[in-house]
Parts: C-alpha cells; structure tokens; sequence
C-alpha cells in the first residue's frame, strides 16, 4: 500500500497512500518526453534541412516518409509525457484512509482527474464496517489488496493501483486494520 501509518493517540487511525507521484511515473515521465522530443525535432530537422538535435544529423532523413513517421511518433510520444505529467502533478490516486473511533467515521479518501469527480470521498459509520478482505491473486496479472467490507456499500478498496504489495506487508496491514476496527479478517 505504500502506506504510511500515522496515529493520533489510540483512537485515529490514518494511512497516507501515494497517488501517480511515485519515482517509476517520473522515470517513465522523462524518458517518454526526451524521446517524443528526439523524434519531434529530428521531424522538424528533416523538414526545414536545420539541424536542431546536437548528437545526430537528421537533416539527411527524406522528409517523405521518414520524416513524417518520426514527426508522428514524437507528437504521439509528447502527447502521452503531456498526460503523464499532469497525472503526476494532479497526484491521480493519492489520499488517505482515515479510521476515526472518536467520532465513529471511516473516510476513505482519494484524488481523481479534474472535473466533476475530482475529489472521491467515501465515508461509512465504524459500526457498519463488517470485515476487512484481503484479495490474493496470483498468475499473469496478479492483484493483492485489502478491501474494506460495510454494510450497504460495495467493497471499499484501501490498498493503491499499481505494483502488487509484499505478501506480509499485506497481511500485516490487514491484521492491524481489523484489530483496530475489531472486524475479522477474510480472505487469508
């Protein structure tokens, strides 16, 4: 979950899960932009007969069909670092999960795209939480994560997107969530 575990006294407690601002987005963020640019430019290059990239001379690509290909895959590329960049700089998927026995409330907290659903907030009375779920799916594309389970609501996922947490990570956090909540645990 990536989560870090902050407790104010014995009856709050709070997990801050990391959105699209994690160091592999960043990576990929930066890689994806230099080579949409390379490619963008090595377009351009062709095209105008100047040369703009300082480690290769793209000015002898045939603009017909060379330099057309390169410039649709460097607009293709600067497009999607475009999107990742603002998916970083929104911090898609960041929040918190906060589990407060003062005043009875569960807020389960997360950060979407802008517009209207921008902030997602799910929030449920203590009592009416029935289990935490822990989900285990190895193979191909294998999934774990804990699931909040309340009356009337569908499961609430707590656990991040992305890479698959560390089997006693999981089961750790599922253990001190449910012995917090004083909930089973279901799914181990």
């Amino acid at each position: 979950m990536t989560a870090q575990v902050t407790s104010t006294g014995q009856n709050i407690l709070r997990q801050t899960i990391t959105g699209s601002r994690r160091l592999s987005n960043y990576w990929f963020a930066i890689i994806v932009t230099m080579g949409g640019t390379g490619f963008l430019l090595a377009a351009i290059s062709s095209y105008t007969k100047v040369n703009l990239l300082p480690f290769s001379d793209p000015t002898m690509l045939v603009f017909l069909p060379q330099g057309i290909a390169m410039g649709f895959y460097g607009l293709a590329g600067t497009l999607f670092s475009v999107n990742l960049w603002l998916t970083i700089l929104w911090d898609v998927g960041g929040g918190y999960n906060e589990f407060n026995k003062e005043t009875g409330q569960v807020n389960i907290f997360r950060w979407g795209f802008p517009g209207q659903n921008r902030k997602i907030e799910v929030t449920c009375k203590t009592e009416d939480v029935q289990a935490v779920r822990v989900e285990i799916r190895d193979g191909l594309n294998p999934k774990r994560a804990l699931y909040l389970r309340a009356k009337g609501k569908r499961d609430i996922p707590l656990t991040r997107i992305g890479q698959p947490i560390a089997l006693a990570t999981l089961e750790n956090q599922g253990a001190e969530l449910a012995r917090f909540l004083g909930v089973p645990l279901e799914g181990l």
